[in-house]
């Protein structure tokens, strides 16, 4: 009955905002174990023994001939990385909660904020990964030069952007048909360890192979981020523009499917998971 109401200015209200996606962000960094930073060495191990698994898999398997010239284990991270930073953010964004979460029940939190913080999440983890690990098979093993170090990590943030894009999209259904939207989630990374072409290059690839991986727009990224990595290569059957549109395309229809089902949103849908 008596309630003290405070005029907020656009501002106040942004700050307000901000902050809500900081802490949203820091809680889903931290979701892997409850010390902050056991939880940043705990991801960095996940990059690092995929790389190595990978390094060891392609050794085996005498791959190397189809690399192109230059430091072939940075050849492997620039794919694993990308991956990774894509895969992850699908994943972090359909695990965000949705609007039949408990957690919507507190104002003025919504569910922009802690997608947006997921994500956010997923971005700091996987930069920081790749940071670190660069950073010390340079010190420690042998040192690496990278031809075009802004427009490669552009394609590490455009990766990113397009699985978040995905997971927005997924994220939209997955209210109405969250089993199926569990089991395509899945699927899609799973299936991204051959689609996106982080093990070969567009260029060498046969025409029927090409097109069966052209629809991938991770696969355009990791092949255009190897023309910024390596001097010696120059991707001609690839485009970082269709994978920008294709995530902007995703986005705006996973924010109109959010919005349709957020104002459609009950909380007995939490009772169907």
């Amino acid at each position: 009955m008596f309630k003290h109401r405070v005029r907020k200015t656009a501002f106040s209200g942004a700050l307000t905002t901000l902050e809500l996606i900081f802490h949203a962000t820091v809680r889903s960094v931290r979701k892997t174990h409850n010390n902050a930073f056991m939880a940043l060495v705990v991801n960095m191990l996940q990059a690092a023994i995929m790389v190595a698994a990978f390094y060891v898999m392609v050794s085996l398997l005498n791959l190397r001939t189809s690399a192109l010239r230059g430091d072939f284990l940075l050849y492997i991270m620039s794919g694993i990385f990308l991956y990774m930073s894509h895969v992850k953010a699908v994943g972090a964004v359909v695990g965000a909660e949705g609007p039949s979460s408990p957690m919507m029940q507190h104002a003025p939190l919504n569910t922009a904020i802690t997608i947006t913080g997921a994500a956010l999440g997923v971005l700091y983890v996987q930069v920081l990964s790749m940071l670190v690990i660069l950073f010390v098979y340079h010190a420690a093993y042998k040192p690496i030069t990278i031809y075009q170090p802004i427009p490669a990590f552009g394609m590490l943030l455009l990766s990113w952007f397009t699985g978040c894009a995905v997971g927005l999209v997924l994220t939209a259904i997955k209210p109405w048909f969250p089993t199926f939207v569990n089991i395509a989630s899945t699927v899609y990374q799973r299936a991204n360890m051959i689609a996106s072409g982080k093990m070969f290059l567009a260029n060498t690839l046969p025409t029927f192979l090409l097109h069966t991986f052209n629809w991938n727009p991770l696969f355009h990224t990791i092949d255009q981020s190897r023309g910024f990595v390596f001097i010696n290569y120059n991707p001609h059957f690839s485009n970082w523009q269709y994978a920008f549109w294709v995530g902007v395309a995703l986005s705006m229809l996973g924010l109109m499917g959010e919005f349709y089902t957020r104002r459609h949103a009950s909380l007995s849908w939490g009772a169907r998971r």
